[in-house]
């Protein structure tokens, strides 16, 4: 009797530490939104469905079966189900992952280490094409290169030479890299542009004193100083792009080119739900042991020292006559990322007809037009169209919402893990809060189509409602918000919140006077980039908007599905001004010093 006493004073004093019991309310929470959602799509994956009567006799819905499995593994359909599309997946993310990285590490050299013209300009619009959404430059190559054999109108180009674009080159693979390495060669960039900045010129210069070539510092000494930078650029570019669904979408479904995630998302509109759920797991699978092993690699590599305590200075390389022909190649590539894209969408917009883009028939119909019968079945221009606005209002709202509760989440996860540091329970609580960035987006959201598509115990069905919505954003953006959250706890020294203790203040009253206050100045950059990555998110949240929860992102999705091009257009337009507004909002807090 006299240990039960024992144990249960031990576990009371346990459970009345604030952190502890904050650890154990987040640990049931991660379980529930994070796991609870594999462990039911794996469940369901095994389990005849409804809609399977009609791909089988033998089909008992709610009874157990393989069939699924042997589908996409072990049948004659493998190889258009799973194979094909998983080696597009496969040669996309590497040429893709290739390409950004060559392209983004060149151009951090260039910023970092030489005297080449306007960088500080170069470094603020070189993240532009990352903050524009990939599915847009998507578009405006469609916009540019389209022709009439497949879908009936044609681009820019053909409009202006009379030629018509090969189809290689209109849709498929290459546009697919080409499009894809525009956007993601600024994540490359910022990376690397980072370790190269903290690369002292001295290490360079002692090459060179004692006679080695140019070509050969850069290959012994800065590449290898790099080569974290490098490898984690490449292998966390690739796991993210074999989870990009609007890109291969627009420009792989109309020559038939599918890749893992529009698979998934075919297999799950087409009511064959296990087999878009297996097709996701093969995703997750393969993502997570491509970020496992960007661990392994970086842990195993040799660490070099490139901050001693002796001084520090970069010293620029000179390009001599090269500064200006290379400040115009830049100017070429940003024009391509940025300014053209953002042009062709917007002509598109004033286009009367799809495939004229005469100057008299620019019109402001899809913007202010109050609809005409002869044109998108007499739809009002998206400025004065209510379905439209009504979809603004809902991505706003959702961004907002969003961004707030997974901030407030990180904030508590801070806490948390800084408070119970080095415990078993924070490092849980840590380690669940990052399972969202393994897993890609649409397979995330096919997880949460598993899980809330029906009744779950007291838990209501939640497909269709805003709420599932916004769970699945926070959910997905706990990784961001969380480091943000444990970065500014790290800088909130202990004894402030120990002396207001000493003085007799609660947990609530600590957290709402000193906590809160100190670390939202640093978790507002959290706030801001989830606002932003909702905003234009599509992959997540494609399987779970229904057209009472419609966003901006899935009515573009929707107006480009129907072949109404100058709304989808006039809707990316949008996008764009909010996104880069944001974008560049968080940048003037940040040099003001709030982020």
């Amino acid at each position: 009797m006299r240990r039960l006493s024992l144990a249960y004073s031990r576990l009371s004093n346990y459970t009345r530490r604030p952190h502890i019991v904050i650890s154990l309310i987040l640990l049931a929470i991660l379980l529930f939104i994070v796991l609870l959602p594999f462990a039911k799509m794996l469940i369901d994956s095994f389990v005849w469905q409804f809609a399977d009567v009609r791909l089988s006799r033998d089909a008992v819905p709610g009874a157990f079966t393989l069939f699924h499995w042997k589908r996409v593994f072990a049948s004659a359909l493998t190889r258009n189900t799973l194979v094909r599309p998983l080696l597009n997946s496969l040669s996309i993310s590497l040429s893709v992952s290739a390409c950004a990285m060559l392209i983004g590490a060149f151009l951090a050299w260039l910023v970092a280490r030489t005297d080449l013209p306007f960088k500080k300009t170069i470094a603020t619009v070189g993240v532009l094409p990352y903050v524009i959404p990939s599915y847009i430059h998507a578009l405006a190559w469609l916009n540019l290169f389209k022709n009439d054999r497949i879908g009936g109108a044609i681009g820019v180009f053909q409009y202006l030479t009379g030629m018509s674009p090969p189809d290689w080159l209109s849709y498929g693979y290459l546009p697919i890299v080409v499009t894809l390495s525009i956007h993601y060669f600024p994540f490359t960039f910022l990376l690397v542009s980072a370790a190269l900045t903290s690369i002292d010129s001295r290490l360079e210069e002692s090459g060179e004193i004692l006679g080695a070539s140019r070509a050969h510092i850069l290959r012994r000494i800065t590449f290898p100083l790099v080569l974290p930078a490098l490898l984690s650029s490449f292998i966390l570019t690739f796991s993210r792009i074999l989870g990009t669904f609007g890109t291969p979408y627009f420009l792989g479904t109309p020559v038939r080119y599918y890749t893992l995630s529009t698979q998934i998302y075919s297999n799950i509109i087409n009511r064959v739900p296990s087999v878009g759920y297996i097709l996701a797991f093969v995703l997750i699978v393969i993502s997570t042991a491509i970020i496992f092993a960007n661990q392994r690699l970086i842990g195993k590599s040799k660490s070099y020292v490139t901050i001693a305590g002796k001084g520090f200075h970069i010293t620029a390389t000179r390009l001599g006559g090269l500064r200006y022909p290379l400040l115009g190649i830049i100017g070429l590539l940003f024009l391509a990322a940025v300014l053209m894209p953002f042009v062709l969408i917007f002509w598109q917009t004033l286009t009367l007809y799809p495939d004229d883009y005469s100057l008299r028939h620019l019109t402001l119909l899809f913007w202010i037009g109050e609809g005409n019968t002869a044109f998108a079945e007499g739809e009002a221009g998206i400025l004065r169209n209510p379905a439209i606005l009504g979809a603004a209002w809902i991505s706003i709202k959702l961004a907002l919402s969003a961004s707030i509760l997974a901030g407030l989440f990180g904030i508590f996860i801070g806490y948390a893990v800084v408070k119970g540091r080095n415990t078993r329970l924070s490092q849980a609580v840590e380690q669940m809060s990052f399972l969202p960035y393994l897993v890609p987006g649409i397979a995330f959201g096919a997880l949460y189509l598993a899980l809330f598509s029906q009744r779950l115990g007291p838990v209501p069905a939640l497909y269709g409602t805003f709420f599932l919505v916004v769970l699945v954003c926070v959910a997905k953006n706990l990784p961001f918000t969380g480091r943000a959250g444990i970065t500014s706890m790290l800088q909130i020294g202990s004894e402030l919140e120990e002396a207001s203790e000493t003085l007799g203040a609660r947990w609530a009253t600590r957290f709402r006077r000193i906590i809160l206050p100190l670390s939202i100045k640093g978790a507002i950059s959290g706030f801001v980039l989830v606002f932003i990555t909702v905003m234009r998110e599509l992959s997540l949240i494609i399987l779970l908007v229904t057209p009472q929860t419609r966003t901006l992102t899935t009515m573009t999705f929707r107006y480009q599905e129907q072949g109404y091009s100058q709304f989808s257009s006039a809707i990316s337009v949008l996008i764009i001004v909010i996104v880069v507004c944001g974008e560049l909002l968080s940048r003037k807090l940040g040099r003001k010093g709030t982020l």
